[in-house]
């Protein structure tokens, strides 16, 4: 686990999100300069604004995300893949799909981890973060989910959507951490609003934080 993060570090795991029902061309501009001043990792937007922050962002590092299947993940499989490649013709760099979290509960991995690996090609080679909401499994449920996102070829696993019952815990990303080892992804979502919880969750093993906080965040730590 990270020991020290110095304020810089922290920034550069940002993803600067903006998922909010309603949100506005003003307000997805203004997240993609914040990204840019701030240094931040990427932005994440809905799928009818990925088109805008890619041309905001064309000319640097910041990467633009895009969710799929957000945020229930209960649709048709070929309606998660469909999105997956409008996203990607539309310039997403990276790519959030919300697992289905019924599928998993019958028991239908395969069908799960089918799912997850047509995202996975549709995507073509870029960055895939399936979200488990972990609020709504047990923790033999996450280690499962974990196992099949593993296999799926996927690059992380993410704890939440922040649109769930609660929000993913330190306890979680420790958890995920454990399972996927040390050379997968984790991120941590939902509820990250300042820098001390920003920074517990790195400590346990999250390599990204989506939060809507960035700037508050980057401010307090002295970035």
């Amino acid at each position: 686990m990270v020991a020290t993060i110095d304020p810089t570090s922290l920034a550069h795991r940002i993803e600067h999100t903006l998922l909010r029902p309603g949100a506005t061309r003003s307000e997805v501009a203004q997240l993609c300069r914040e990204a840019i001043e701030h240094r931040f990792a990427a932005v994440c937007v809905s799928g009818c604004r990925v088109i805008e922050a890619a041309a905001l962002l064309e000319e640097g590092d910041v990467k633009v995300v895009t969710v799929v299947g957000f945020p229930f993940g209960d649709m048709d499989p070929d309606a998660k893949r469909y999105e997956t490649e409008v996203a990607v013709d539309n310039g997403a760099d990276e790519i959030d799909v919300v697992l289905n979290i019924g599928r998993l509960k019958d028991g239908e991995d395969s069908r799960v981890l089918r799912e997850l690996r047509d995202v996975v090609e549709a995507a073509d080679e870029r960055p895939v973060k399936v979200i488990l909401e972990t609020c709504l499994l047990t923790r033999d449920e996450k280690i499962r989910a974990c196992k099949l996102v593993l296999e799926s070829g996927a690059q992380y696993v993410k704890t939440s959507t922040g649109f769930g019952a609660s929000n993913g815990t330190v306890e979680d990303v420790q958890l995920l951490r454990e399972i996927v080892g040390d050379a997968f992804g984790v991120k941590a979502a939902g509820g990250i609003r300042d820098a001390a919880t920003a920074m517990a969750m790195i400590r346990a093993g999250a390599d990204r934080l989506g939060t809507s906080a960035g700037v508050g965040i980057v401010r307090t730590a002295g970035v």
